[in-house]
């Protein structure tokens, strides 16, 4: 698993650095499974973030303007539409092989974590791209995912030529 260590090498010092394990508490409580640590980690270290200008990470405390619970509670909505459920390889929800969606980008595409199968199993993220019905499975972890990205590695979304000085960050207004 790539570690936040590697992340801020790349991306930079965050500046979020989260410790109240409230809001976690509350949106996992609510979703009936508990997110993985190193997602956990990224989005408290950073907090609300647009990267590169085109990813989108939201962290779930409902004070700040782009709150991630709220993000999931109208994305599952939007994912379980009829219309909408046949772009996934599985359900959008918190059961085990469903899709969580916790992160999207300015190019269409959606990020969601799947929920494992066992407790034992890995998270893994699941890309889908919201022009197409396409949609790809990463065996990865969600960190693993993130420094693919930001290392310019074909992880679906292409960030070549949106960060030719190296990948930044700035929080959402």
């Amino acid at each position: 698993m790539a570690t936040l260590s590697e992340i801020q090498a790349l991306l930079g010092e965050p500046r979020f650095n989260w410790s109240d394990p409230a809001p976690w508490i509350e949106l996992e409580r609510e979703l009936g499974v508990e997110f993985p640590a190193d997602f956990r980690e990224i989005v408290n270290a950073y907090g609300s973030i647009e990267i590169n200008g085109q990813l989108y990470l939201k962290h779930p405390a409902d004070h700040l303007l782009h709150s991630l619970g709220r993000k999931i509670r109208e994305d599952l909505e939007f994912w379980r539409e009829e219309d909408m459920a046949e772009f996934l390889p599985s359900r959008a929800g918190g059961d085990p092989g469903e899709l969580i969606p916790v992160a999207s980008a300015t190019t269409g595409e959606a990020v969601f974590l799947r929920v494992p199968d066992a407790p034992s199993s890995p998270w893994r993220v699941v890309i889908q791209e919201f022009d197409s019905p396409a949609w790809t499975l990463y065996e990865m972890t969600f960190s693993e995912w993130l420094l693919a990205y930001l290392k310019g590695r074909d992880v679906t979304l292409c960030s070549d030529g949106r960060a030719p000085d190296g990948p930044f960050w700035e929080f959402l207004p």
